[in-house]
């Protein structure tokens, strides 16, 4: 129960910085990568404040862990090379970001506005995961 109770306060934690950052508004987005026009800073402070609670976990604490509170192990990637694949899989979210001012985190907190353009870039994105699960995965290519 207590993993339940953890999983909804972070989350409710995460998606209340996300809306308080103003990472929720797509035109704050757009207008932050916007860099030669009506270009919005304030969104680096955001990313600057996340690297600086992040950066010291993953650097110090992290590597103190034996294991995740709520796992037997942690999870490591399958992969670590830098390939096609993964060259096109961050071109298209990087895209797909810059034109619709949306990430999939933002986008499901975004759910709350009740925007149009939140459930169409939600729909997009449900989408692109079930054609993401029928491509063959790297580790089937052996």
């Amino acid at each position: 129960m207590m993993i339940y109770i953890t999983a909804l306060a972070t989350g409710a934690l995460f998606g209340a910085g996300l809306a308080v950052s103003g990472m929720t508004d797509p035109a704050n987005i757009q207008g932050f990568l916007e860099i030669t026009g009506a270009w919005r800073p304030h969104l680096a402070l955001v990313m600057l404040a996340a690297i600086a609670v992040a950066l010291p976990f993953f650097q110090w604490v992290l590597p103190r862990l034996s294991k995740p509170v709520y796992g037997a192990a942690f999870l490591s990637p399958l992969s670590t090379a830098i390939d096609s694949r993964l060259i096109t899989g961050a071109a298209v979210f990087g895209v797909g970001w810059g034109l619709s001012g949306l990430c999939p985190g933002p986008a499901i907190t975004g759910i709350a506005y009740l925007e149009p353009q939140i459930f169409g870039f939600l729909a997009a994105m449900l989408i692109g995961m079930k054609i993401a699960d029928r491509l063959p995965s790297p580790s089937a290519k052996a």
